[in-house]
């Protein structure tokens, strides 16, 4: 496996996931930051952040993936997933990963799936799913994201519904490449 500079989320470990999670059918979809970056979110994180379907079956299959992805599953931190306690967080592996069975702002995984968005393979929460989630944490560092994630939102169902760029797009665009 490759492991990059552990410091921040890296596409590669989105890869990693995605590639060994469809492997063992396991159920989940990026969330947080790290899901906003993979729908092309300006930013920077340091840790994966998933939003996995809650079910034994479920947590089952995500034991294998993580252990397949090398992440040090003791037995405690294994029945923890197969329950699906609201937070699992997990240090002892190739990256940072945490698991969020219960995101704050969402009222379950079935309806987060129905509004689900796959790019590339990568299954991501709704952009508003992700904010919902980051008002409703009311941790600070969530809130102070908020106003450029609205930003990025408003950007991104533009590009999404096929909206045609207006003048000013185009010719900040045209500025850009001259430099």
């Amino acid at each position: 496996m490759n492991q990059p500079d552990r410091g921040y989320f890296q596409l590669q470990q989105a890869v990693e996931v995605a590639e060994i999670f469809a492997k063992h059918k396991v159920e989940f979809m990026f969330i947080g930051k790290s899901g906003a970056i993979i729908l092309g979110f300006p930013a920077a994180t340091q840790d994966v952040e998933l939003f996995p379907e809650k079910s034994v079956e479920n947590g089952k299959r995500l034991v294998a993936a993580l252990r397949e992805l090398e992440f040090e599953i003791t037995g405690e931190i294994a029945a923890n997933i197969i329950k699906g306690i609201d937070f699992v967080q997990l240090k002892q592996g190739p990256f940072d990963l945490d698991l969020i069975f219960a995101p704050d702002g969402i009222e379950s995984f079935a309806e987060a799936k129905k509004r689900m968005i796959v790019i590339e393979n990568f299954p991501v929460a709704n952009i508003r799913d992700i904010i919902a989630s980051k008002k409703a944490s009311g941790r600070e560092k969530d809130l102070n994201d908020l106003p450029l994630l609205e930003d990025f939102r408003e950007e991104f169902e533009k590009k999404m519904r096929g909206e045609p760029k207006t003048s000013l797009e185009i010719a900040m665009e045209k500025l850009k490449k001259k430099d």
